[in-house]
């Protein structure tokens, strides 16, 4: 088939494994499309279960970030998805590890300014890679925050609360509650997956940093803080505006919206989130 006669089809991303830290991290890059790229994005995916739920809105979104200039880089942390490793072997240690070498490989094979884009609790280590990457004098990296958990500590009490729902369901097997079976060091099975005492630790440990902004003359770095609604009005959390202060303080430019959508992170990934990508789209082609 002639050039000329070839369908308009999308451009398919990249696949490849990424060196890390104990292993092999799998990746997807969208290339951007158009002229001059127009900024560099890395993707860094919610906890357990939630990563599955999100694959097709964050597919959409990235492809829909490529077509728009940017590229993408999607990364399996260790131990998910297609990445080398258990999930009972991963720690919040080597998800940051990961995350940082995820960051070296993008800044050889894109341009523009950094976006880091985290979804729930990788919204919490995209946030903390920003505060290290300033530690080390590199440059300011923008921050895309999807639905932010608060802590890894709130999402570890939710994780946990589907033990609860799956002993209820299940008649109650006596065991152990899972904080008290991680406090003695053993290890808990919750929907599908073994959370072990290290990890449990990282994740509770986890906050989510408010790096000091860059000082003049160079720019403020961007937090583009989105969260979805099923209310007619779509407002912002309650919790959402100490946090949004603590940044405004910090120097920070921020953008903090609320949009129509389901929650997706909590289907079997069916779900879209049209105006989510939408808005993104529209905050991150802002100069």
């Amino acid at each position: 088939m002639s050039a000329a006669a070839r369908p308009n089809w999308p451009q398919l991303p990249q696949a490849f494994f990424l060196e890390s830290e104990g292993g092999q991290r799998f990746c997807l890059y969208h290339a951007p499309q158009g002229g001059a790229p127009r900024g560099r994005v890395l993707y860094l995916h919610p906890f357990a279960e939630e990563l599955n739920s999100t694959r097709r809105v964050v597919a959409r979104q990235a492809r829909a970030l490529a077509r728009a200039g940017f590229g993408v880089l999607q990364i399996d942390l260790a131990g998910c998805g297609d990445s080398a490793g258990e999930f009972a072997d991963a720690t919040w240690a080597a998800w940051l590890q990961d995350a940082l070498a995820a960051r070296h490989w993008l800044a050889d094979h894109a341009g523009g300014p950094l976006w880091l884009w985290g979804l729930r609790a990788g919204a919490v280590l995209a946030a903390q890679l920003a505060s290290l990457l300033q530690a080390q004098g590199e440059e300011a990296a923008n921050l895309l925050l999807w639905q932010p958990v608060a802590s890894g500590r709130q999402m570890l009490q939710q994780f946990m609360r589907l033990h609860a729902a799956s002993q209820w369901l299940g008649g109650g097997k006596d065991e152990l509650p899972p904080a008290q079976a991680l406090a003695q060091g053993r290890a808990v099975h919750i929907a599908g997956y073994c959370l072990s005492p290290a990890l449990a630790q990282g994740l509770a440990e986890a906050q989510l940093p408010v790096p000091t902004a860059v000082l003049p003359p160079l720019p403020a770095p961007r937090l583009l803080w989105l969260e979805l609604s099923s209310a007619p009005t779509p407002t912002l959390s309650p919790a959402a505006d100490k946090q949004l202060n603590a940044w405004r303080t910090a120097g920070w430019r921020v953008e903090a919206q609320a949009v129509a959508g389901p929650a997706f992170w909590q289907s079997v990934g069916t779900d879209e989130a049209p105006a989510l990508i939408e808005s993104t789209l529209a905050a991150l082609a802002r100069p």
